[in-house]
């Protein structure tokens, strides 16, 4: 039994990493991710995947986190100073996109209040899931509509963006031209791995992520290295975090996937048409692409659209920040329009 559990997770990784590089070399937008995360969702369809272990997880999520801490430079404070103006608006964003979306779900889908909420929290699987747990709303319509939301962005967002933004992401200076040392990065990539494993314990959100961003962004502003991790670590890390989010679906039957998949388009193209609309007002007040603020803005988990911004050069240090932000905020909402749905409708 474990060798064959050992052996399918194997099998999933495989169908992640060839349908990564089966992506790259047709040439796609966010190759790794997207072709990682669709080749696995198909074969998790065939009942030929399983979930992927937390070891994996980590490593994935630390290199993305070492890599969007390579953009904090000296120059990061000066960019900085613009972004409460854009975290402002992106608290209005995701309280109107919860609101909405919630009130869709539960007045043309049936889904009750709680369900509703907790299914439409734009970019707080983790900690939906997590809730729900505890017997508030129905799992089953929590995990797959969430699930089918981070798929779809991260399927269809790189090429809305390729085809119709007429600007193109440049990574920050230093980070688009020199590649970090070998033994510094490794050096890096492990004291955020000890630090995660420690973070993860205490239960913060995206601690991988966060401390490898940490981590390598203090070593990045004092001077003690410089460059971003190589193509190849890279590619690693997009690749299982592809096939992360392509296995959540090896959970999920058939049945439940057809019974909630309206559902799930719907809160899909109202939250990020919504996200969509603030992200083109907040490039417009800041001077700033479209489409990197449309990344940071968009309705997805954090470590995936971390991985999307840098795959589509944008500044990755906004995009995680805002992400990060968001998720702090839903830790904070989330209780509070629980607790004013339940009262509301005792009374």
């Amino acid at each position: 039994m474990v060798k064959k559990g050992k052996a399918k997770i194997l099998l999933t990784l495989s169908i992640g990493f060839s349908g990564a590089a089966a992506a790259t070399c047709v040439g796609f937008p966010a190759a790794a991710l997207i072709g990682s995360s669709l080749a696995v969702s198909f074969a998790s369809l065939l009942n030929l995947t399983c979930t992927i272990p937390t070891g994996f997880r980590a490593v994935a999520f630390t290199i993305i986190g070492c890599t969007l801490g390579s953009s904090i430079t000296k120059s990061f404070i000066d960019q900085a100073i613009h972004w409460p103006l854009s975290l402002f608006i992106l608290t209005i964003a995701v309280i109107i996109i919860l609101l909405v979306c919630s009130w869709i779900l539960a007045k043309f889908f049936n889904q009750s209040p709680e369900t509703a909420i907790l299914a439409t929290s734009p970019g707080a699987l983790a900690y939906s899931l997590s809730i729900a747990a505890e017997g508030i709303g129905d799992l089953r319509s929590i995990v797959v509509i969430q699930s089918v939301r981070v798929l779809l962005i991260i399927a269809i967002l790189p090429f809305f963006l390729d085809t119709f933004s007429d600007q193109s992401g440049m990574l920050p200076g230093e980070m688009a031209t020199s590649h970090m040392d070998i033994i510094e990065f490794s050096v890096i990539f492990l004291l955020s791995i000890g630090v995660g494993w420690v973070f993860e314990k205490v239960r913060l959100p995206a601690a991988y992520l966060l401390t490898g961003t940490l981590v390598s962004g203090i070593a990045h502003f004092l001077g003690l290295v410089s460059g971003r991790p190589s193509g190849e670590m890279l590619f690693v890390g997009f690749a299982i975090t592809g096939t992360i989010i392509g296995a959540r679906f090896s959970t999920i039957s058939k049945q439940d996937l057809r019974s909630l998949l309206k559902a799930s388009l719907v809160v899909v193209i109202v939250s990020t048409s919504l996200a969509a609309v603030f992200a083109k007002i907040v490039s417009i007040m800041l001077s700033l692409t479209f489409g990197q603020v449309f990344v940071a803005y968009a309705p997805g988990g954090v470590e995936a659209m971390a991985a999307m911004a840098l795959s589509l050069g944008y500044d990755p240090a906004f995009v995680a920040s805002h992400h990060l932000y968001r998720i702090l905020l839903l830790i904070v909402l989330l209780p509070v329009f629980l607790t004013l749905t339940r009262n509301r409708y005792q009374t």
